[in-house]
């Protein structure tokens, strides 16, 4: 998605992406010290530096991760590892893969037996046009292109194209080929024990004026869906 998931100064809407998402993830995580690897970190180091300072020894993979000893800068189909881990965590990651199938083969081979893998991720399908529009009516003002988000993106593309949203939508996922949640559960639950499953509000750290719990007032009273899956498992 959208959040490319150090700590992200200078960049709210990360911050706020990763303190709320945090919780789940340190609570589905082993005693310390645990080796951790996180797929698709991002530019601003994901959970990494959270779970360095837990006492875990981490890694994360992107192809634009920071620099440092804990980052690896290449795409996690390329990325060669020596030995099995304790936890595998994907942030809105896994939706981008070009074959979720291989991808998730790879994560299995990665874990130890019975290791775990903590999944956050984008349920795109949920998207709908509701979702969008209340979405849309509460996004910061920028003051440059440079600044815009891709919430930004998405509602001036989609205005620009005078399409109705569901072809607009379809087209766009068409395009960049992307994987649903369904299809993401589906793969994850051939592979893996379901341990922990939740759906929770995804698009508030890029709101202006709108917190965690707003979205999820507008979810409560079905104004809007629930955009946002958090899963964890145990390797087979």
């Amino acid at each position: 998605m959208p959040h490319a998931h150090l700590d992200a100064d200078g960049n709210p809407a990360t911050e706020r992406w990763l303190k709320a998402t945090w919780p789940f993830v340190r609570g589905e995580l082993p005693n310390q010290p645990a080796n951790v690897l996180e797929i698709g970190c991002g530019p601003y180091g994901g959970f990494i530096p959270r779970l360095l300072r837990e006492g875990h020894r981490a890694e994360g993979i992107d192809p634009e991760a920071p620099e440092g000893r804990a980052y690896h800068r290449t795409e996690y189909e390329r990325y060669e590892q020596r030995d099995q881990v304790d936890v595998v965590v994907a942030s809105a990651s896994l939706h981008h893969v070009v074959d979720i199938g291989q991808a998730l083969d790879r994560v299995k081979a990665t874990l130890k037996p019975h290791g775990r893998v903590i999944v956050v991720e984008w349920a795109l399908e949920r998207f709908d046009e509701p979702t969008a529009k209340w979405c849309f009516d509460r996004l910061p003002i920028h003051e440059s292109d440079d600044e815009a988000g891709w919430l930004h993106r998405h509602r001036d593309q989609w205005k620009a194209s005078g399409q109705p949203w569901v072809v607009y939508f379809q087209n766009w996922k068409q395009a960049e080929r992307l994987h649903s949640s369904q299809e993401v559960l589906r793969e994850l639950d051939t592979r893996f024990e379901r341990l922990a499953y939740r759906e929770v509000p995804y698009f508030f750290p890029d709101l202006a004026e709108t917190t965690r719990v707003d979205e999820q007032a507008a979810i409560d009273t079905l104004q809007i869906q629930a955009a946002c899956i958090q899963y964890s498992a145990q390797n087979r």
